[in-house]
């Protein structure tokens, strides 16, 4: 949050003030939290300026607030494989710009193309860098893993795509499961040849609201190429299964990840 205030010119936010704050404001409003499985409270710490002036320029004040809803699974379809739209129109963010920042301008980006996919029955987009228009970066506004073979791989973070929590998570996860995981570029053409040689045996999305989107299906010029059978793979499953254990407190957490509310 803070790394994102400050690409935005907005003041530091005092970490344990802001946790002091919501623990008060989560033991106000526990009715809220859902209890159906799937479901959770969402929480979303916002900034934004208020001061009384047009112009294009930093404000002079703000205001920090919080923001809890209980909500469903991220996707219509549930933890289900998604068909996701690549866009080879539009770009979502370029190096140096905010593509990195949780701010609207990175995620007003993507409306348009998120509005052409559902159209045409695609759950999300993923996208491709701004340079060379071939390397993959994000799927809607989560961090992107494909599987080949034996090896995880992700985008590595270059300034254009958002450092996710999830994403954080899944490489800790990963890697002390003792899996061969890199952060290099993957280009769409390395993509669709895994897939139809059968290399590519896993892909999924992650992020704090899905926690972990297993991909099913991929359109890309006008070809629909299936992933995993349209299936969700054995290691998307278990992560899952391992972050909604760790955030429910129904498995260990040694990593110390989980904050309790007294």
């Amino acid at each position: 949050f803070n790394e994102s205030a400050a690409r935005m010119v907005m003041p530091k936010v005092d970490t344990d003030i802001a946790i002091s704050t919501l623990k008060q404001l989560l033991k106000v409003e526990r009715e809220w939290v859902p209890e159906v499985q799937g479901s959770s409270l969402y929480i979303r710490p916002t900034m934004i300026g208020t001061q009384a002036k047009l112009g294009v320029k930093p404000s002079d004040d703000y205001l920090f607030y919080i923001i809890l809803s209980p909500v469903g699974p991220y996707f219509k379809e549930g933890f289900s494989p998604v068909k996701i739209f690549l866009s080879t129109e539009h770009v979502k963010a370029v190096r140096g710009g905010v593509g990195a920042v949780k701010t609207m301008g990175n995620y007003g980006a993507s409306l348009l193309a998120g509005t052409k996919a559902a159209e045409v029955g695609y759950s999300q987009v993923l996208w491709m860098d701004a340079l060379d228009r071939k390397y993959l970066e994000e799927v809607g506004t989560m961090n992107i893993f494909v599987k080949f073979d034996d090896e995880l791989v992700t985008p590595p973070l270059t300034g254009s795509i958002l450092s996710g929590i999830t994403r954080d998570s899944v490489l800790t996860l990963t890697r002390d499961m003792g899996l061969e995981v890199k952060e290099r570029p993957v280009s769409i053409d390395e993509v669709i040849e895994g897939i139809a040689s059968g290399k590519v045996v896993e892909m999924f999305g992650c992020g704090t609201a899905a926690i972990i989107a297993p991909v099913g299906a991929l359109w890309y010029k006008d070809n629909n190429y299936t992933v995993s059978d349209g299936m969700t793979g054995n290691l998307t499953q278990h992560l899952f299964d391992e972050l909604t254990g760790i955030q429910s407190g129904e498995r260990p957490d040694p990593y110390g990840w989980v904050v309790e509310v007294d």
